[in-house]
């Protein structure tokens, strides 16, 4: 990443490592260096608040995905905005649709919404 300081990065850079450390499942060292300590995400679940919100949202999405896994599908950004479009899938479950959008700035994530349907595999 170009910037030493977080708060110099741009919304593409703190997308790109929210993306990357959710992947690798670090989902608190997401939170601490790509979250504001005031996030919103809004939901088809839910309006989750703050670090701890992000923290329910997060463990919400693993019990109903149960060790699955995720495929980013699209990836974009301009200015200030992100959006990601994804799949996952799990020996239970199927999410056809996931799509988040982000709010970016100061170097950290301040608004998220998330939408997502779950269908049991036959």
């Amino acid at each position: 990443m170009g910037s030493t300081h977080l708060s110099n990065r741009t919304p593409q850079e703190v997308f790109e490592n929210h993306l990357q450390l959710a992947n690798e499942g670090k989902v608190e060292k997401d939170i601490k260096r790509n979250c504001s300590k005031d996030i919103v995400l809004l939901t088809n679940w839910g309006t989750f608040r703050g670090h701890s919100g992000v923290r329910e949202a997060a463990k919400l999405l693993a019990d109903q995905l149960k060790g699955g896994s995720y495929n980013y599908k699209l990836i974009q950004c301009e200015d200030k905005m992100c959006f990601l479009t994804w799949t996952a899938k799990s020996d239970s479950v199927i999410i056809p649709d996931g799509a988040d959008s982000f709010l970016i700035e100061d170097g950290k994530i301040k608004v998220q919404t998330i939408y997502y349907s779950i269908n049991e595999k036959p």
